[in-house]
Order: structure tokens, then C-alpha cells, then sequence
């Protein structure tokens, strides 16, 4: 590298410093998501970004609203930037930066900003999230996101929409956040495109809006019409990961690999491809990019309101149906499929009924499939779950959400190709939400057949609201167009080559017999299917007329003899319309029959339909039947039509309808007339409708000229508060007084306590202190604030200021007796200073004299080792028992004849040291005198067969209360 280039790199933010702002240059919206730690970071960014870029940047804090936020003040003093407060219809301009401020969420429409009031009906408010998501719909790819410091997963939600918009995110570095919640929240998505510090992020958005394809706007078509870098790198990935993107939407993968190119600072496609092959890592950012799916719980509501509410009712109400089988294609990381197992919960609930349910889940996306697997989700979930769903199937663990037990249970996950893997059967419902928009139409026409072939007759599909069936509007029924809910009519379409998804494998046949299967279908006949069939070969010639089946779009079904004379295609777009394809004079008769016949569910016979065939007059009957069929199968009719001889026409049956052209035409444009007149009525009350639309926004209009008054009556409040501001004022100095007044009780207080008192703070500073702590400490009033440890005391063989820190930390109190060096005793009490159930602020020593007390104590313990001394020379055994008859106290002479120390007697019972059994312990005096409460003699033998005369007197207090048992032993003579 030469000298040149090295100063060039090494000098982008010089390079920056002389650009000249351009207005006419649309700018790259960045927004910066801080909560707690994050003014550093941000005050850190700002200091290291240039002025005079094309660069409009938006803090989103989490601020209190009790407070007036300093943020614009603080930030001011860091960049020449200018530093503004967001107002409601500001415009983001180039070279600034904008402020959220207090009790507001934002949000940015047409690249202005707009205040709205924050919401916490949901228990929780994620402003970072929802700007982040306005400005991904907004700017698409000319916006970037910033997550800084802070707690929480707010932005988590954010980036994913940032992202799929073809947006670049950075993350801050978890090592250098003071809290770093929201940035590992962002981490762990995978869709970071740069974790630095936040001084390291000027610089990379700096080269970020310097390249090629961020500056152009045609950078696209370019990129698509290199054909040979794009099949490059397509077939890295099929033979990285076995996916074929190449019929995939070429804008979408364009726009992702043109960002990776911006990320790696890389001009050129080919030498991208180059680039890629020597990185495995970037093949795999690549693919993961391409397969970004924004997902959220229950994503576009009124859709599951609607499913809950008209059609999963009827659907899992089926007595015939026992297990319940649904498929969630394309399901990203889960959100999809547990919405839709809730939804399902519901409804059975609401029902009260009980069946089995699974859920298929499937992606491409392995990791994607590890995570929803787990079923663990941000907190952040709660602002798309309603409380009462959040409270029923997820429980808190940590900082995270976790789905219940028996939802878990009720999803199946899987990876899964859509496009190469076969298709799961006998589903009742499939759901594809926002993943065919991202398919060109020849694999969007496979993924619908795929669909059709799963799903039982009747079940149902869901797609997203920019989605539609498409060219394959005759496999599906319409039930609600708005959100995009269709129902299966129970047809089979062709299959298709896994290798060819392009190629269908059925094509447009006419066999021998003349059957015609339509371009669209290829029916697979059962073993009796079968031999219907070879009967109806073999008599279709002798005996069967032409016969047509239709349904009640008048589309081919099937067709049964030679239709020649009857049948033509049509030149432009082949069509499947039998009123389309006969001859003229059918397309009347037929038209006008079959709706009669679904209308009356009756047969109905036309004779003597006249028509041209060879230069001859011909006539035709036509005979229109409705087919039987089962439950959950399509409603048919069959169209026979043969010629008619003369002894037809010698027939005189009166429900054979004769043909006449007039009346029939006269009939035809009665019909027309009918819908006519259903299509004006339609378009009346649409009429109607607009009527009422436009009396609403005059009332809308009228509510903004209230509005209008009422800020005009708003300034007269303003005026009112002024004036409460001035009690307030009035009772915090009523406060001072009540303050300065109990400051004076608590100083009587220690002035005449009889202890010492000294109080300090959880730094071990001096507060408070009575006159008589004087007697420990070297203390004086100016020695208020002074640290603990800098007064000396008279204490021996104690340090107070550990045991302040002990209790400092602990919050435990310490009692302990301590001595001074003048003579004099002392309780020492240390105790936690408290404040609120859970909250401290300083520490509290309390010292009592004690010395006369512990002088009267010493005198009596003499007095009481005299006691034992004398009882000790006494000439008789001595034993002193409690009530439960376990030993006190005995005198030496005991111990002596029991040949053990008192330490190992106390505390045991008479029977297991004198007794010679348990059970003889019964007839011991003691136990006698406990009953009586009197006086009792006797004599006992002990466990060395020695012979006792044994005295026993209960002992009682001077309430009279028998409180022990003195025993008095003295040997017996044998002689």
C-alpha cells in the first residue's frame, strides 16, 4: 500500500470534515436506541462524529417523566452538531440530531417527526421499537439503527425491521456498555452488521454512505444485469446450504447482496464473488440475510380475530374430525406457529370441546428452527401480546418470556424446503404469511400447488395481506379477501418436477376415446375409478352421448365422448368456460341451464336446438343433470348432448322443454338484467357509503376547530396551575417547619439520653452524636462530616469502626460488652439505620455503662461458686433434677459415684444414669414427688447393684410453683 492511500485511510474523518453538505442529497436516518449507562456511549459517539455529513440522527431514550430531561444541554457541550428537542411535525434535516422528549413516543412519516402520547394499557412502553419500525417503513433502505447501552430488550423487535428493509444496524460491544441488556438483546438476533464501540462507529458509517451503492440509486439494475457474479455466488450457496435462489424475487436478493458488498466496502460483483469463496463466514451472513423473515405474535390481528371468530369455529367443530393438522410453512423463529396454537387453544375453549391438535412448522432456516424450538422470546413480546394471552400461556423465567407446557406440546418444528421437499397431507389448514412476495410467480404457482395438494377439501389458507392465490383462483374459494383467508374447493392440480420447479408434468391429452383431461388437472382414478372407466370407454360409442362435466363456473371437469362439432378453442389465452367454448348456438341454452339447475338442484332437458352442421339443419337435445356427491366434494353437473332423429322428435314428453331461440334470449337478458340491477344496488350503497365517509371527516373537521378551543381554554389552565404551584410552594415551606422542628426534637433527645449515640452515614461519616458519646470518642461539633475512622477511642480490645462496616454491609446488628481504658464497662450496640422495608442509610452505635451491673454480677457469681464449694464437701450424694426428670446440677461426690464428669450427666435423664433399666425409672422418687409435690424417702439400686436410701424434695419458687426435684443419696449398709 502506498503513502497516498495510506493517509487516505487513515484521514476519513478529515475527508468527512471538508465535505460541503448538499441539500438536494436524501440523507442516511440513523437512529440511537440508549436506556440506563447509554448517555456516555451517546456523548462518546457524538464526540467522534464529524460535522457537515449527510447523516440525520434521532436519540430514542428511556426518560423519566417526572423529570426535565438535561439531554440537550449535556449533549450540546459534546458536538458542534446541532442539538434539537423533537416537535410534532419537525422535519429530520442533514447534520442534525433530534431528542426525544419526555411522556412521548416517536415516530417519523415522509421524513418528519410526530409526538405521540406514550401507552401503558399493554403494562409496558418500547419507544426504541417503535420508532425504529416507523423508520424502517419509512426510509427503507436509507436507515440505519444504533443500539447503545442499556437494560432490557427494547430495539430487539426494531432491528429485525430495520433490517428486512434492507437498513444497517450497529450494536454496541457488550464489554464496553455499563449495562449491557439491550445490547446482547440485539446481538443474539444474528442481524448485527457491525458491534463496535461507540467511538469506532463514526468512522464505519462514514464509509458506510460513502459507497457506490449507498450513494446510487441505480445500483441495482446494474447489479442484475452482471448475470455471471450473481450465478457465482448463487451457486456457492446451493452448494453451501442446497437452496436455489434463483427464482427468487431478483430485487430482494440484489438489494441483500448489494448490502453485504456496502458492509465489506467491496465495488465490484465479481470481485464480491471472489471475496465470498476465500470467506466462508460471509457465504453464511449471506444466506442468513436472504432468509430474514419479520415475524411477530400475532402479526396483523384482525386476521386472527377473524380466524377465531368465522372459520376456525367451523372447521375444529367437524364431529368427523378427530385430530386436527395444521401447517405453518415458512414459521421463522416460531411467533407464527404459537400464534396460531393460541388461537386454535381459544377456539376449543370457546367451543368446549377437546381434540388433538398438531401443528407442522417449517422452515428453511435451521437456526431459525433451534429457536423457536425453545419457545423462549424477549420481554418485549408484550407489546403484541395482549395481557390476558400473556398471562395464560407464557411464564416469566428471568428476563425472558417461555410458552407453556401444553402449547409447546401442540407445534411440530422442522426444516423443511419449501420449494424441493414434499408436502405434508390431510391438513385442515395451512398458513404462509409473507413468505411468497419473496418468490417470482413461477415458484409462487408451485408453492400454491404444493398447498392445494395438503390440504383436505375445505381447509383453509391463510396468507399475508400482500399476498393473493393468484392464477390459481379455481383450487381456492375466497371467504375473506381483506385479510386474505381462502378455503380449499377439494381439486387436484398437476404436480411438478422437483428438479424443473418451473415445468408442470401433466400436459393437455386427448386419448383414443377422445377423453379430455383440462390443462389444469390430472386426476388420479382409484381401483374402481378404474373400472368405471373402462365400462364408459366401451360404451360411450353405442349407447352414451357427448357428456360434459362442469362445475358452477362452468369449468371443464371431464368430457365423454367425441366433441368436435360441439367444442373449439378460442384463439388468444386458453380458457376453461364451456359457455366460452361451444358453439354459438350452445352458449345460451347452456348458460341459462346450468344456472337453472344449480338454482333448482332439478334436471332440465332443451330439445330441438337448431344448428348448422355441413350446409344442413340439425337439431340437438341437451339434457343437464346435477351429479351426486359427498360431504366436503365439489357440486357438479353433467351436459349431454346428442342429435336428434326422428323419433326423437315424435316424442311428446311435457318436461322436455322445446328450444326456442327467442324466448331463451329474452330469458338470457332477463338474467343479465337481474345482475344489473344487484351491480347498481352494489354500487348505491357503496355511493352511500362515501356519503357517510365524507359527513365523518366533516365531523372530523369540526372536532379540529374544538380542538382549537379547547388549547385556547388550555392556556387558561396553564394560568390555574400557576396558581397551585404557589400552594405547593406554601406547603413545602410548612414542610421546612415541621422538618426543622422534629431536627430539633432528635437533638433534645440526644442531649439527654442516658447512653452515648452516634450516628453515621453508610459512608462512615459522622451525622449525629449525644454528649455523653464524648466518654468513648474524642468527639466535637465541628467533627460533623468527618469520616469515623479519624476519631480516635478509648475502647480496649475492640475496633467500633469494623463493626460499623460489618454492620454496614450485613445490615445484622452486633451487641457485645466492651471495656475503656478508664475502667468503666460498656454494651455496645451496633445497629442498621433503616429507612423502608428493604433500605438502609448509615449505621447507629449505641454505648450503655453497664459497670455497676457487671460489678453486682461478678459478686454474685463469687457467691455462687462459694454455693458449689460447699455442696461439693457435702457428705451425700446430690442430685438436682428439672420436671422431665433430666439432670441440672450434681455435686462432686455424684460424679464420683457415677465415675463420670458433670459435662457428660447434664442434661441426661435419671433413667439412662442411675437406673438400672429404662422401665425401673418409673418407681424413682422424683417421679413420686412430681405427683405428690411432697417430700417422699426410699431406697433404689442403680446399674452397679449398689443399694440407695434416696431423699426427694421439690424445689419451688416463691410463688409456690414447683420449679425441680433435690435428690439426696446415701449408700446402704449391706452388713
Amino acid at each position: 500500500m502506498n503513502q497516498q492511500n495510506l493517509e487516505e485511510k487513515s484521514a476519513p474523518q478529515a475527508a468527512a470534515n471538508d465535505e460541503k453538505p448538499n441539500p438536494e442529497k436524501k440523507p442516511l436516518y440513523v437512529g440511537i436506541g440508549a436506556s440506563a449507562g447509554g448517555l456516555e456511549a451517546i456523548q462518546t459517539f457524538f464526540q467522534n462524529m464529524p460535522a457537515a455529513v449527510p447523516l440525520a440522527f434521532v436519540v430514542i431514550q428511556h426518560l423519566s417523566p417526572d423529570y426535565k430531561s438535561l439531554m440537550v444541554e449535556l449533549l450540546s457541550k459534546k458536538t458542534s452538531i446541532p442539538v434539537l428537542r423533537a416537535e410534532d411535525g419537525m422535519e429530520v434535516q442533514a447534520n442534525h440530531i433530534y431528542l426525544i422528549p419526555p411522556k412521548k413516543n416517536l415516530k417519523i412519516f415522509h421524513g418528519r417527526l410526530q409526538l405521540i402520547d406514550q401507552d401503558y394499557s399493554r403494562g409496558i412502553n418500547l419507544p426504541i421499537d417503535i420508532f425504529l419500525h416507523s423508520l424502517a417503513e419509512d426510509q427503507g433502505e436509507r436507515s440505519a439503527a444504533i443500539i447503545l447501552s442499556g437494560t432490557g430488550s427494547d430495539g430487539m423487535r426494531g432491528i429485525r425491521a430495520i433490517k428486512e428493509h434492507g437498513g444497517l444496524v450497529m450494536v454496541q460491544k457488550e464489554q464496553t456498555a455499563k449495562f449491557d441488556g439491550m445490547p446482547r438483546a440485539a446481538i443474539s438476533t444474528g442481524l448485527a452488521d457491525f458491534i463496535l464501540a461507540p467511538e469506532e462507529m463514526p468512522d464505519q458509517l462514514i464509509n458506510y454512505i460513502k459507497h457506490p451503492y449507498v450513494a446510487k440509486a441505480d445500483s441495482s439494475h446494474n447489479l442484475i444485469e452482471d448475470e455471471s457474479g450473481i450465478n457465482r455466488i448463487f451457486a456457492m450457496l446451493r452448494e453451501r446450504f442446497k437452496v436455489d435462489f434463483t427464482y427468487y424475487k431478483p430485487s430482494t436478493v440484489s438489494r441483500r447482496i448489494e448490502r453485504r458488498m456496502t458492509i465489506n466496502q467491496v465495488v465490484d460483483i465479481n470481485d464480491y464473488a471472489v471475496y465470498a469463496r476465500n470467506n466462508p463466514l460471509e457465504i453464511s451472513t449471506l444466506y442468513r440475510e436472504l432468509l430474514i423473515g419479520v415475524t411477530s405474535f400475532f402479526r396483523d390481528p384482525e386476521a386472527y380475530k377473524n380466524l377465531l371468530e368465522n372459520w376456525l369455529p367451523e372447521l375444529v367443530n367437524d364431529p368427523d374430525q378427530h385430530e386436527l393438522r395444521f401447517w405453518v410453512a415458512g414459521c421463522s423463529t416460531g411467533e407464527e406457529a404459537y400464534s396460531l396454537a393460541i388461537t386454535i387453544r381459544e377456539a376449543l375453549e370457546k367451543l368446549n370441546i377437546t381434540k388433538d391438535v398438531k401443528i407442522f412448522a417449517t422452515d428453511i432456516d435451521r437456526d431459525a428452527i433451534a429457536r423457536a424450538g425453545s419457545g423462549i422470546y424477549p420481554e418485549s413480546i408484550a407489546a403484541d401480546v395482549s395481557a390476558g394471552l400473556l398471562n395464560k400461556y407464557f411464564y416469566r423465567k428471568d428476563e425472558n418470556f417461555h410458552i407453556v407446557r401444553n402449547i409447546r406440546e401442540m407445534v411440530v418444528f422442522a426444516q423443511h424446503n419449501l420449494i424441493r421437499d414434499p408436502p405434508f397431507t390431510q391438513i385442515d389448514m395451512v398458513s404462509c404469511r409473507n413468505l411468497l412476495i419473496y418468490l417470482q410467480p413461477v415458484l409462487q404457482k408451485k408453492v400454491m400447488g404444493m398447498f392445494n395438494f395438503s390440504l383436505r377439501p375445505g381447509g383453509l389458507l391463510l396468507l399475508g395481506l400482500s399476498e393473493t392465490v393468484g392464477e390459481m383462483s379455481e383450487l381456492f374459494e375466497t371467504l375473506d379477501g381483506k385479510h386474505r383467508i381462502f378455503r380449499s374447493r377439494g381439486k387436484h392440480n398437476l404436480m411438478f418436477d422437483r428438479d424443473n420447479p418451473g415445468v408442470p408434468t401433466g400436459r393437455l391429452s386427448q386419448d383414443s376415446s377422445n377423453r379430455l383431461f383440462t390443462g389444469r388437472q390430472q386426476i388420479r382414478l382409484s381401483n374402481d375409478e378404474q373400472v368405471l372407466q373402462r365400462f364408459v370407454d366401451t360404451m360411450f360409442g353405442d349407447y352414451l352421448p357427448l357428456s360434459i362435466i362442469v362445475n358452477d363456473n362452468f369449468e371443464f371437469q371431464y368430457i365423454i365422448g367425441s366433441s368436435e362439432d360441439i367444442l373449439r378453442l378460442p384463439s388468444g389465452r386458453p380458457i376453461n368456460d364451456i359457455s366460452k367454448m361451444v358453439i354459438k348456438e350452445l352458449a345460451i341454452p347452456i348458460s341459462t341451464g346450468v344456472q337453472k339447475v344449480y338454482r333448482t338442484h332439478k334436471p332440465h332437458i332443451f330439445s330441438n336446438i337448431q344448428y348448422q352442421r355441413d350446409g344442413n339443419n340439425r337439431s340437438l337435445k341437451m339434457t343437464i343433470k346435477p351429479l351426486p356427491g359427498k360431504k366436503g366434494q365439489e357440486t357438479l353437473v353433467a351436459i349431454m348432448i346428442e342429435e336428434m332423429t326422428p323419433a326423437h322428435k315424435s316424442d311428446s314428453d311435457p318436461d322436455v322443454q322445446v328450444y326456442d331461440m327467442n324466448n331463451e334470449a329474452k330469458q338470457y337478458l332477463r338474467d343479465m338484467e337481474n345482475e344489473l340491477q344487484f351491480t347498481r344496488e352494489n354500487l348505491q350503497a357503496t355511493i352511500e357509503e362515501l356519503e357517510t365517509a365524507n359527513e365523518e371527516l366533516q365531523a372530523t373537521n369540526e372536532e379540529l376547530l374544538a380542538s382549537n378551543e379547547e388549547l385556547q381554554s388550555t392556556n387558561e389552565e396553564l394560568q390555574s396551575t400557576n396558581e397551585e404551584l404557589h400552594t405547593v410552594n406554601i406547603e413545602y415551606q410548612n414542610k421546612i417547619i415541621e422538618l426543622t422542628e422534629l431536627n430539633n426534637d432528635v437533638e433534645n433527645l440526644l442531649a439527654t439520653s442516658e447512653g452515648g449515640k452516634l450516628l453515621v452515614d453508610e459512608n462512615l461519616e459522622v451525622r449525629k452524636f449525644s454528649n455523653r458519646i464524648k466518654e468513648i470518642f474524642n468527639i466535637l461539633e465541628p467533627d460533623i462530616g468527618r469520616p469515623l475512622t479519624h476519631l480516635p477511642h478509648r475502647l480496649i480490645d475492640v475496633d467500633p469502626v469494623a463493626c460499623a462496616r460489618e454492620v454496614n454491609e450485613t445490615h445484622q446488628a452486633i451487641e457485645k460488652e466492651v471495656e475503656s481504658d478508664s475502667g468503666r464497662s460498656y454494651l455496645m450496640r451496633v445497629l442498621p439505620y433503616q429507612i423502608g422495608p428493604e433500605d438502609f442509610s448509615g449505621t447507629l452505635l449505641s454505648f450503655v455503662d453497664i459497670s455497676e451491673l457487671k460489678k453486682s454480677r461478678d459478686e454474685l457469681e463469687t457467691a455462687l461458686q462459694e454455693k458449689d464449694l460447699l455442696l461439693d464437701n457435702f457428705p451425700e450424694v446430690i442430685t438436682y433434677y428439672d420436671l422431665e426428670g433430666r439432670i441440672k446440677w450434681l455435686n462432686q461426690l455424684a460424679c464420683t459415684a457415677l465415675e463420670r464428669n458433670m459435662e457428660e450427666v447434664v442434661g441426661r435423664k435419671c433413667s439412662e444414669v442411675w437406673c438400672p433399666t429404662l422401665d425401673s425409672c418409673d418407681h424413682c422418687p422424683f417421679i413420686i414427688v412430681k405427683e405428690s409435690q411432697k417430700a417422699e424417702t426410699g431406697k433404689v439400686t442403680d446399674r452397679q447393684q449398689r443399694e440407695w436410701a434416696i431423699e426427694a424434695t421439690p424445689l419451688q419458687n416463691q410463688t409456690g410453683e414447683t420449679i425441680g426435684i433435690i435428690e439426696i443419696r446415701r449408700p446402704v449398709d449391706t452388713d
